[in-house]
């Protein structure tokens, strides 16, 4: 088996979605008025790890604001599954659906079939966590094969805000050929 991995200091691609209330955006461009994007794949409506870390996201909206940060978030639910999940949200950044398994890939998500039907009705993509800079570069990734394994919220935050202060370069860029 082979996967695609998505390079530190690669170009993000365009992936274009749409909220609940019809807005659509490129998910790799942050609003106006901010240059940096952070950008969430998480699960969906079935995982009760993804609406914790969602709900947790909200405390830490204001100090991504703060160094120019945008904070969106993404899965491959349907727009019937995000509508169910706003239930149990309390979020205050925008929610994206539709991540197509082409869209997963090219982004190199580990990609799971649900359990049962119970779970969902369709593949989904695993937890990933993507910063994009001013230049629509990757200058942060962080992906995971389950629910289990997400960035510690404080360590991403205050590290995001280090980063933004001192300039911090795109690390793991060292060429592998």
């Amino acid at each position: 088996m082979t996967a695609f991995k998505f390079e530190a200091g690669s170009s993000f691609p365009s992936i274009t979605k749409s909220t609940l209330e019809g807005d659509t955006r490129d998910l790799s461009k942050p609003i106006t008025g901010k240059d940096w994007q952070l950008l969430i794949v998480y699960r969906g409506r079935h995982c009760p790890l993804c609406t914790r870390f969602l709900n947790q996201l909200t405390e830490y909206r204001s100090r991504l604001d703060a160094i120019n940060i945008d904070l969106v978030a993404v899965s491959g639910d349907s727009k019937e599954q995000l509508q169910e999940h706003t239930g149990k949200l309390d979020v205050n950044f925008p929610l994206f659906y539709g991540l197509s398994l082409e869209e997963m890939k090219s982004l190199g998500l580990y990609i799971s079939h649900p359990r049962s039907e119970q779970e969902t009705d369709h593949p989904f993509a695993e937890p990933g966590l993507f910063v994009i800079n001013e230049k629509g570069t990757l200058q942060v990734v962080d992906i995971s094969n389950n629910p289990f394994v997400r960035p510690d919220l404080e360590n991403l935050v205050s590290g995001l805000e280090w980063i933004r202060k001192n300039d911090y370069p795109i690390r793991g860029t060292y060429p592998y050929n």
